[in-house]
């Protein structure tokens, strides 16, 4: 019979952690929407896609991306069922980084054309998507290319969500590259 190591921790129980937490952080990310805007009159139609568009595209766009992040971090669990003290750590901060991501997807959605919001969320995006690639390399002693991809793409996002926060989603939005690169180049 071997020995328990405590300096070493079971990254299934790591797991089960990581699937209340995104799927709390995932279902919150819709929590205001119906508390969005106080209508005076029955709303028609217009009403409704003038005050709601913004926000299902913000929130889209958190879903998916917290839906990719998901799906990776069970790989990354999946690929490393045993976890020192450290990589356990970096996985919390990574989970953190998701708990928060309603937040900042509640301020973008409500001020999308604030530069300094739109900033803000970037830099969430771009913290995320660090401490993935982070833990990625953890693991396999490298920095794949699908993991550093959606980091490259929300660090210029942010930078253009200084200046024109209009256009920043669209570039976010690119991240979502990393899954064709992991097709073709990591299989």
């Amino acid at each position: 019979m071997t020995e328990p190591k405590p300096e070493k921790f079971e990254m299934r129980r790591l797991e089960s952690l990581s699937n209340t937490i995104f799927g709390v952080a995932m279902t919150l990310l819709a929590y205001d929407l119906p508390k969005a805007a106080v209508f005076t009159s029955v709303p028609d139609w217009h009403d409704l896609a003038r005050t709601y568009s913004g926000k299902l595209a913000g929130l889209a766009l958190s879903f998916i991306i917290a839906g990719l992040f998901w799906f990776s971090h069970h790989r990354r669990l999946a690929a490393q069922p045993i976890g020192s003290r450290g990589v356990v750590i970096l996985n919390l901060f990574f989970l953190l980084s998701i708990v928060l991501l309603p937040v900042t997807n509640g301020l973008y959605t409500n001020y999308a054309m604030s530069s300094a919001v739109a900033v803000l969320y970037g830099l969430h995006l771009t913290a995320i998507a660090g401490l993935n690639a982070w833990l990625w390399w953890t693991i396999l002693g490298k920095w794949p290319l699908a993991s550093l991809f959606p980091l490259l793409v929300f660090i210029p996002g942010t930078i253009v969500a200084a200046f024109a926060p209009q256009v920043a989603p669209f570039l976010w939005f690119i991240a979502f590259g990393g899954l064709l690169i992991r097709r073709v180049y990591e299989t």
